[in-house]
């Protein structure tokens, strides 16, 4: 794997970050749903490049509730997935939250996105319920998913 830059999002990433979401996903966030969620003081939006490039490859956010925490957006280019940028991602952004006091966190995760489970796994997570039809276009339920507590 090439050498990643992680670096918290700033305004002027909107516009990439917003293209790529809406390769990504069904239903994306608009450049204003990003520009209001970086006005909040209780979201961490992260964004990654490879080594030497200026090409946002990949981006993730959390909303902070006191000592817990949401992944809200979870993202990688299509063209270089499978490379571990997902999992880099997240870790940064994990430890960041821990380093901000959060102590557990939580997503939702379609059912049947089997890779995007694996990933979160490895991350910690486990599977706390279903959300049923929590997903549109195409309907679909979502797997509830949370770490537990560090010692």
């Amino acid at each position: 794997m090439s050498e990643l830059q992680i670096s918290e999002m700033r305004f002027g990433d909107i516009p990439e970050v917003a293209a790529i979401e809406r390769t990504c996903f069904s239903e994306p966030w608009s450049e204003n749903g990003f520009r209001s969620a970086l006005e909040q003081g209780c979201s961490v939006y992260l964004v990654a490049r490879e080594e030497n490039s200026d090409q946002i490859v990949g981006y993730c956010g959390l909303l902070r509730s006191f000592e817990e925490a949401e992944i809200l957006n979870v993202a990688v280019r299509e063209e270089v997935r499978g490379r571990g940028f997902g999992y880099a991602m997240l870790s940064h952004l994990m430890e960041n939250g821990r380093k901000r006091g959060i102590r557990r966190f939580t997503l939702e995760v379609r059912k049947g996105n089997a890779a995007a489970i694996r990933l979160y796994e490895k991350l910690g997570f486990v599977s706390a319920g279903i959300r049923r039809n929590f997903y549109r276009k195409p309907d679909e339920d979502a797997v509830i998913m949370w770490t537990s507590e560090p010692d």
